[in-house]
């Protein structure tokens, strides 16, 4: 009964503690951000040189405009992140149900490593355009809906996924990726509190424009999957230290309890083997 009531202390303790430090880090990176001066110039090259439509753009999309501030974990390895994002077009009834029409899959450079149309398994219904950029003209040689899922899927093994709403893309996928491999930009609560939204999902268009100075999605031609990933990219990029160091509290806080329950750590006369209890 005693240990259980200190080891339920002990727990409130550690959970206080990573608030504490969470909340720190947080306050810290909007300082930081507020303070900058120079996050919009560095991006707003990116908005003003690069047009694109929902087709095949001409040239390459500019590499990614940020560096990442982390200089541990994943950013020692940036080729295990990518950022992932669909279009989908609607099938069956009044397009109710959405399907993959086109996937765009970027290295954490920026750099395209997938962009196709793919071609829906049922008869499309609503291209959708406003929203998806799909005309009926980019599905007539548009890859089979299996072969792109099986190009994806390897392409995407072992990487850390970078998206806005992931769950729509892994949807139409259908693919049920690792929670720990997926960092949504739309979910996060350090973007959100950084464009001014603490309490709400914002979009990724707001994200974007508050905290990149990149304006996305506008015009009559419909989004762009290869603009949307990178534009998601850049704001993981942003936070990237704060959201992988958050990642990894709780392994720290595993870490602390196996060492809690060494010997050294338990207080005389309570359990385990101490000299107290020996006789």
């Amino acid at each position: 009964m005693v240990f259980h009531s200190m080891e339920c202390i002990r727990k409130k303790r550690r959970r206080k503690a990573k608030r504490k430090r969470t909340d720190s880090h947080s306050d810290e990176l909007v300082k930081k951000f507020k303070s900058s001066s120079d996050v919009q110039n560095k991006d707003s090259t990116l908005r003003n040189t690069w047009e694109v439509d929902s087709g095949f753009a001409e040239g390459s999309p500019p590499t990614s405009g940020r560096s990442s501030p982390c200089s541990v974990s994943l950013a020692a390895a940036p080729t295990s992140v990518v950022a992932l994002d669909c279009e989908m077009v609607g099938t069956g009834p009044g397009g109710s149900c959405s399907e993959l029409a086109r996937c765009s899959i970027l290295d954490y450079h920026g750099g395209i490593l997938y962009d196709k149309y793919i071609r829906p398994c049922r008869p499309v219904t609503d291209y959708r355009t406003p929203w998806s950029g799909i005309r009926p003209h980019h599905l007539q040689d548009a890859t089979s809906y299996a072969q792109a899922r099986k190009e994806i899927v390897d392409i995407l093994e072992g990487k850390v996924v970078v998206g806005h709403s992931l769950y729509n893309d892994f949807g139409v996928l259908n693919i049920q990726y690792p929670r720990h491999m997926v960092r949504d930009t739309g979910t996060t609560h350090l973007l959100r509190r950084l464009a001014g939204f603490p309490r709400r999902r914002v979009s990724l268009k707001i994200l974007a424009g508050k905290l990149l100075n990149r304006s996305i999605q506008v015009g009559r031609k419909g989004h762009c999957s290869v603009e949307d990933a990178l534009a998601a990219l850049d704001l993981y990029k942003l936070v990237e230290r704060e959201w992988e160091w958050q990642l990894q509290s709780p392994l720290m806080d595993k870490r602390s309890a196996a060492q809690y329950m060494q010997d050294e750590y338990w207080p005389v006369g309570v359990g385990g083997d101490s000299e107290a209890n020996a006789s």
